[in-house]
């Protein structure tokens, strides 16, 4: 009987539900003190002093710790960008962003690092903050004057053409501003560290709340001039991540050091304010989009530009533009297509990849000017996408920026999305209700995507079997909440046959997995999944020799029972030996045990795709949108467990619908943040939406031996999307054709009064 394809129950979930899971400020490391870090609380200014005096002085407090005292390098950015915008581990001389970290406190208690970080003065001239990009992009003032420019990272127009395409033969034109707003990733566990140093100060352990394990490490030992060796960490388990957890922060990296100052153990959790107004961001996209065809629906002609805001210091998010360009076209066959942009420094905090990165931005654009098309020629935006999608036959297919989708039925999906959601009951219940001048405007929205998922390079597995016949499958992938132990025991057990119960799995240890990549980019189930099913496989060709010799046939006659977990000679069901069994015979022997091991590698990316269905309504007297219902059609290729998948897709979507509806993190112009806190900042919760209608549909990918490709981002690229043309929908016949997300009530309410006053 196969395992794969099955609705298993997450093994991880009675830990992680009822029995208590570990996180890094459950730690309990003897003689352990906890840092607090004084930030900045000016966007942009010359930072003349910082006087710690008082605060040492302070009950408990064990040090005080500024950019002198520490003495760490700066941080490189990532080397796509302006490598002249360092970041110091602690402000020096200048400070970028507010909540930017100026000193460390370290005490015997947290509550006597925060007293005492209290009593750090902090001494800053304040300059005019670079906020908007607009600004950003004159390069009047500079965020790196070293530099000498806010030009972190430009990408010049790409497509078939080279260039912008020429739009004058197109019979119908429509252009659009979007914004995608800077996002907070709300994990609900936030940034923690600890570092422990060995006696002689040259072996450190490190623990952290990380997407990837082995990352931190290399950053750790590169700051700290240790050996790779030296470091181990360790990640616990993880409340959430999102993209923000990806790259490890100055004040994670500077936990070591004031552990090795102060010759303790020392223990990091910031608080919920820190992490929005101190940790990283998401999207800060802004998109200028002009779209063009023939009056009978053919579009032909796709142009978009791109400014990527990349906060004080470029991170990933600096780079996200190419992951807009890798998409831009969507599902569309498009004869002539561009996309250009730049990502620009401002004194906000720093953005990197969230949920999606860069593949929602570029599917927001693409759908909302199909709609706005759709509407201009007088087409159901249903029938628009129909006409224009690469066909089935078209596969592999290469988009204008170069871009190979592997598989895909792209008809399919939105057939299957719209018949699930009675898209004709739904066009003409809308039809009454306008007729009738009902005060609840309908809007129904649709949004067929694609997604390129696995980022490489590689992944590894490892599968060892045990002296009882169980097995110890080891991965690079670190989970956070995805699954993955229930997932990497079912691929195992697949192939060998052992069960589920018998089978252990061990992630994010870097003493005990000799590499991990991110975990990020939908990348786990194609590439940690097909490590340990090829691991797994290699395993079985060496339990294949040792059960041969058993029961003294030759290699070739041996077959594996998987339904029964044993070995025996084809066409002769008994004897039959099982994994105990064989290891046994290589402990009696003194050998080592069984144990395989794969870095798999893709070829390329995979590119997932589906469409979303939004069903909206909006209060015309209020301006409060609801989002009624939501039909998602998700193709990932082949599920490992579609109830682990479903759990994703749903996760996903509540961040799409997030963005279009609530969340927000704003800047005054002075660089204040203006959300500390979960009032100011309404992160979604699950009175905010209702039940989702998950429509299954699998395409196989012919580039792992899974068939698998990313479900984990599918949901947030596909949903935000279709809410946000449910939103124009509902109001486009009052002639209403933009608001800018998040569709706030206040934003729907200013744009209906405009309109009745106009």
């Amino acid at each position: 009987m196969s395992v794969l394809g099955n609705r298993v129950l997450r093994t991880e979930d009675p830990r992680m539900l009822t029995e208590g899971a570990r996180y890094v400020a459950d730690l309990r490391l003897g003689g352990a003190v906890r840092a607090c870090f004084v930030r900045s609380t000016v966007a942009r200014g010359r930072l003349t002093g910082v006087d710690t005096a008082d605060a040492r002085d302070q009950p408990g407090v064990l040090g005080v710790f500024t950019a002198a005292n520490l003495d760490l390098p700066d941080l490189k950015p990532i080397p796509v960008v302006d490598q002249r915008m360092t970041r110091p581990v602690l402000a020096r001389d200048t400070v970028r962003f507010v909540g930017e970290p100026v000193a460390a406190v370290v005490a015997e208690t947290a509550a006597a690092a925060l007293d005492a970080a209290e009593h750090v003065l902090v001494d800053i001239d304040p300059q005019p903050a670079v906020v908007a990009l607009p600004d950003a992009a004159t390069g009047d003032t500079l965020v790196h004057p070293g530099a000498g420019t806010n030009v972190a990272f430009d990408m010049p127009a790409v497509g078939h053409s080279g260039g912008p395409p020429d739009f004058t033969g197109c019979e119908v034109t429509v252009e659009a501003s979007l914004v995608n707003q800077r996002l907070a990733a709300v994990p609900l566990e936030p940034r923690s560290a600890a570092a422990e140093w060995s006696p002689d100060g040259t072996r450190l352990t490190f623990y952290a709340s990380t997407q990837a394990p082995h990352r931190v490490r290399d950053a750790l030992a590169s700051l700290y001039g240790l050996d790779k060796a030296a470091v181990r960490v360790v990640t616990p388990d993880v409340g959430g991540g999102f993209g923000a957890k990806g790259t490890p922060a100055p004040e994670e990296l500077a936990v070591a050091g004031l552990a090795r100052a102060v010759g303790r153990p020392v223990v990091w959790t910031e608080s919920r304010a820190e992490n929005l107004t101190s940790s990283v961001h998401g999207r800060a996209q802004r998109q200028r989009l002009r779209l063009g065809g023939s009056r009978t629906g053919r579009i032909t002609h796709y142009e978009l530009e791109v400014a990527q805001d990349a906060g004080a210091y470029p991170m990933i998010g600096a780079f996200l533009p190419t992951y807009t360009r890798k998409v831009f076209t969507g599902c569309y066959r498009i004869a002539n297509a561009s996309i250009s942009g730049q990502s620009l420094v401002t004194n906000t905090a720093p953005v990197t990849a969230y949920r999606g990165a860069g593949r929602p931005e570029a599917v927001y654009a693409i759908e909302r000017a199909v709609d706005l098309y759709a509407a201009t020629i007088g087409m159901d935006p249903a029938e628009a996408r129909r006409l224009n999608f690469v066909a089935p036959e078209g596969f592999p297919y290469t988009n204008p920026a170069g871009s190979t989708y592997d598989t895909g039925d792209f008809g399919e999906a939105l057939d299957r999305a719209l018949a699930a959601a009675r898209y004709d009951d739904l066009r003409a219940e809308q039809a009454s209700r306008r007729a009738g001048g009902d005060p609840t405007l309908l809007g129904i929205g649709i949004a067929s995507f694609v997604e390129s998922t696995s980022m490489g390079p590689s992944e590894l597995g490892e599968i060892e079997l045990a002296a009882d016949g169980s097995l110890v499958v080891r991965s690079g992938a670190t989970a956070f909440g995805q699954g993955h132990h229930t997932c990497w025991a079912m691929i195992a057990a697949e192939a060998t046959g052992v069960p589920l119960d018998r089978i252990k799995v061990i992630s994010g240890d870097t003493a005990e997995i000799a590499s991990s990549g991110l975990t990020a980019a939908s990348r786990s189930a194609q590439l940690a999944g097909s490590a340990v099913l090829t691991a797994a496989r290699h395993l079985v060709e060496l339990a294949w020799v040792q059960a041969a010799a058993c029961l003294e046939a030759a290699e070739a006659d041996i077959v594996l029972d998987t339904a029964a977990g044993t070995f025996h000679v084809a066409g002769s069901p008994q004897p039959r030996i099982g994994w105990a069994d064989i290891a046994a015979r290589a402990t009696d022997a003194g050998e080592a045990p069984l144990a395989a091991t794969s870095d798999f590698e893709q070829a390329d990316n995979t590119y997932a795709f589906g469409c979303h269905v939004a069903v909206v309504e909006i209060d015309s007297l209020t301006g409060e949108a609801t989002l009624r219902r939501l039909v998602a059609c998700d193709d990932a290729g082949t599920l490992i467990n579609p109830l682990v998948a479903e759990g994703q897709v749903q996760g996903g979507i509540a961040q799409g619908v997030a963005q279009v509806l609530l969340e927000e993190m704003v800047y005054d112009a002075d660089g204040n943040p203006m959300a500390t806190n979960l009032v100011d900042y309404p992160a979604i919760s699950a009175p905010d939406l209702p039940s989702f209608d998950l429509i299954p549909m699998e395409t196989p990918t012919p580039l792992n031996p899974l068939g698998a490709k990313g479900i984990g981002e599918s949901g947030t690229v596909g949903a935000g999307p279709a809410v946000l043309n449910a939103v124009h929908d509902a109001v486009a016949h009052l002639g209403i054709d933009h608001i800018d997300m998040p569709a706030t009530p206040r934003r729907i309410w200013h744009a209906l009064r405009k309109i009745r006053h106009s």
